[in-house]
């Protein structure tokens, strides 16, 4: 008795009840259910390509805008702690010792190892404010 593999390969028209589909079948002689499915198929498949695109050119178009640091540069004779820089213009009072600095939309704020928080218009570099923290 010959098995499934020798009646498939020698080119039989006629599909075996069950088994797969005939080779030679044409598109338009598939059943109405399995059209709809292929259809369905490469629609999605064309759905995710086209998703995926779009994806790798959001990525390539905004990551490089989002990485790029625009920041202030360490002014000269100002020593600090390693990774961290001060807008250049802005002078912290004598002793004080910066911590911490963070950055808002027209000002800076400098955190001290005396506790204070000094915010600095960021565009003049004059002192606005200061906080002092109870500890």
């Amino acid at each position: 008795m010959p098995d499934i593999d020798e009646r498939t390969s020698q080119g039989s028209d006629q599909a075996a009840p069950g088994g797969p589909a005939p080779r030679g079948l044409a598109p338009q002689d598939l059943p109405p259910d399995l059209r709809l499915l292929k259809g369905l198929v490469t629609a999605l498949t064309a759905t995710m390509i086209g998703g995926l695109l779009i994806l790798i050119a959001l990525f390539v178009t905004r990551l490089p805008k989002a990485a790029s640091p625009v920041g202030p540069s360490m002014p000269a004779g100002l020593a600090l702690p390693a990774g961290m820089t001060l807008p250049a213009g802005l002078t912290l009072p004598a002793g004080a010792a910066p911590r911490a600095v963070t950055f808002g939309i027209g000002w800076v704020a400098v955190v001290t190892d005396k506790d204070q928080i000094l915010i600095f218009d960021a565009a003049t570099g004059t002192l606005r404010q200061t906080v002092t923290l109870a500890p």
